[in-house]
């Protein structure tokens, strides 16, 4: 019998409580969910909102990212907490820098990546984590940069100039009425990428409240084109997981 895929419908999948070591020095909280049987056929590794505004690796896309792609689309979903951010799986050590030393937060993550020979990296940044893509990201391991809600608050040109020469894909996913990048604007913006393709999504605010069909269906479209869209029902096992949110 098919059972419709719900808020915390956890499918079957190989979650494994990581952690992180980055270069100066910290440890890392952060999960990787690998499809239940085969190799995944493409990585997202996952930098989370602001966590000073509440952000971390359980933010509600990259939970569901983890909790179905591995089973719908054969991905692999790495997701963790950055310097200083809490959550059910824990807090990461060392404190919110910014920005600035969250450059080897990111490094870390791919670091693993490589390590575990996790194929097909492409980096999928919401909000605080899509200047983290920007600045921070450009690396030889990365297929892509798909960017969600960007507020392109720490991005310079010279970031944007880097990953226009770079030629790797950028895809923008901008809500109709986000609090700070709409989708003309973002348009403008991110002109200084010639191959970027920016997307907007009606009717949907910054935090895709009651819209993470559609941005998972967006990433998925992107990274894994045949798994696309998404089917809203599950004819297997599954779990009801409820996630404990965690106060920064």
């Amino acid at each position: 019998m098919s059972t419709e895929i719900r808020a915390n419908t956890m499918l079957p999948a190989q979650r494994e409580q990581i952690t992180l070591h980055t270069a100066d020095e910290l440890q890392l909280v952060g999960e990787l969910a690998l499809p239940d049987s085969g190799a995944p056929r493409a990585t997202l590794v996952c930098l989370h909102p602001l966590p000073t505004h509440g952000g971390m690796m359980d933010s509600h896309l990259f939970r569901k990212a983890a909790f179905r792609l591995p089973a719908l689309a054969d991905l692999a979903v790495l997701r963790f907490n950055t310097r200083g951010t809490v959550s059910e799986a824990g807090r990461s050590e060392g404190s919110f820098d910014s920005g600035d030393s969250e450059r080897y937060d990111v490094a870390a993550a791919l670091e693993y990546a490589e390590f575990h020979d996790l194929p097909d990296v492409w980096l999928v940044g919401w909000s605080f984590g899509t200047d983290l893509t920007l600045v921070h990201g450009l690396d030889p391991l990365v297929r892509g940069a798909i960017l969600i809600s960007p507020p392109l608050r720490w991005s310079t040109e010279e970031h944007l100039r880097a990953w226009a020469e770079s030629g790797k894909p950028v895809h923008a996913l901008v809500p109709e009425f986000d609090d700070y990048l709409r989708p003309e604007e973002a348009r403008q913006r991110f002109a200084a990428i010639p191959q970027a393709q920016v997307v907007g999504f009606p009717d949907t605010k910054h935090l895709w409240v009651g819209k993470a069909e559609a941005a998972l269906d967006a990433i998925t479209s992107i990274v894994a084109p045949d798994a696309a869209p998404l089917p809203r029902t599950w004819d297997g096992s599954s779990e009801n997981r409820p996630v404990t949110i965690v106060n920064q």
